[in-house]
């Protein structure tokens, strides 16, 4: 997969092969497949902040096998308009999964996620064994 390129017109506006050749490639339109993803850490969790405008949490699936994280959607839309004596028929289809590789010091059965107007926040908390703490030291 790749990413987002920039249109560029052609030199010439009956440039008709490049113009196909760039409406037919996967790079030529917007690609919804590969959504950024922000991960921070503190002492207790990792957490993953996702945006995702368009969708809903219906849209969002969410998997943990071993220690891979899958987000994951696929959301189908089509639209059929008469006007004028034309029929306007439109069908989109956007879908894109991501994986991550987990650390070895995360609960995998304690991860929560939360969606709330296109974001979506992943709580991956630390087992209690990782987390810093604080050692006294005495003297004799």
């Amino acid at each position: 997969m790749r990413g987002l390129i920039r249109y560029t017109r052609p030199n010439n506006l009956f440039d008709w092969d490049g113009l196909l050749d760039n409406f037919f490639t996967d790079t030529a339109v917007w690609n919804a497949r590969t959504p950024a993803v922000d991960v921070r850490e503190t002492d207790s969790e990792y957490q993953m902040e996702v945006e995702l405008p368009g969708l809903t949490d219906k849209d969002i699936e969410l998997n943990v096998e071993d220690n891979i994280l899958t987000l994951s959607s696929k959301k189908e839309e089509s639209k059929e308009e008469k006007k004028n004596g034309y029929l306007i028929r439109e069908r989109r289809n956007n879908e894109f999964a991501r994986t991550f590789v987990l650390p070895k010091d995360v609960e995998r059965d304690k991860i929560k996620a939360e969606f709330k107007n296109g974001l979506l926040v992943v709580n991956i908390p630390k087992k209690p064994e990782a987390k810093p703490r604080k050692i006294d030291v005495k003297s004799n």
